[in-house]
């Protein structure tokens, strides 16, 4: 089994310091492979969604109210990006969640995708939460090939993030 990295530090959880576990992400590499769950359990590659700008998105749980805020943002602006664009909502909830949550927000432009069952994503882009069991909030653009093109790893994770910023990367993909 691989070493996890551990990043302490990185980002605070309500002011307080947390350590992020898993292998860093930089612009200008691939998108890390990862297997994830569909809201009807099959599992999902980042990597089926090449051909598309793809605005992905970490959030801890879309039962927050920040989560909750920044999906249906996204969902709206990626939305308006057409078809060439597609946004992809990670977060650790069980899937059978994430797709009631998305009936209950109209949320028709967003993937929900589940970490819950091997937590690759959290470990392959570097942003589990080791004291919470959760996903830490960031932002990443990759181009059609699957690079990334965008960061933003939100520094305090109750935070929503520069919102105008990750659609303006997005935007220059297209």
């Amino acid at each position: 089994m691989a070493v996890m990295t551990e990043r302490n530090n990185a980002v605070t959880f309500k002011g307080k310091p947390i350590t992020l576990v898993g292998n860093e992400v930089s612009v200008g590499q691939a998108a890390p492979a990862c297997t994830l769950a569909a809201n009807d359990l099959s599992t999902v590659e980042i990597s089926k969604y090449r051909g598309k700008v793809v605005v992905l998105s970490s959030v801890p749980s879309l039962d927050t109210p920040v989560c909750d805020i920044e999906t249906k943002r996204f969902n709206e602006e990626v939305g308006k990006l057409g078809a060439d664009a597609v946004l992809l909502t990670v977060s650790m909830d069980l899937p059978m969640a994430q797709k009631r949550w998305c009936g209950a927000a109209d949320a028709k432009n967003v993937v929900a995708l589940s970490d819950y069952k091997d937590r690759s994503f959290g470990a392959a882009f570097g942003l589990y939460i080791k004291e919470l069991g959760l996903l830490a909030r960031a932002v990443y653009v990759l181009d059609k090939e699957g690079v990334v093109k965008y960061i933003q790893l939100v520094p305090e994770v109750t935070h929503e993030p520069d919102y105008d910023a990750v659609i303006n990367a997005a935007k220059g993909l297209l």
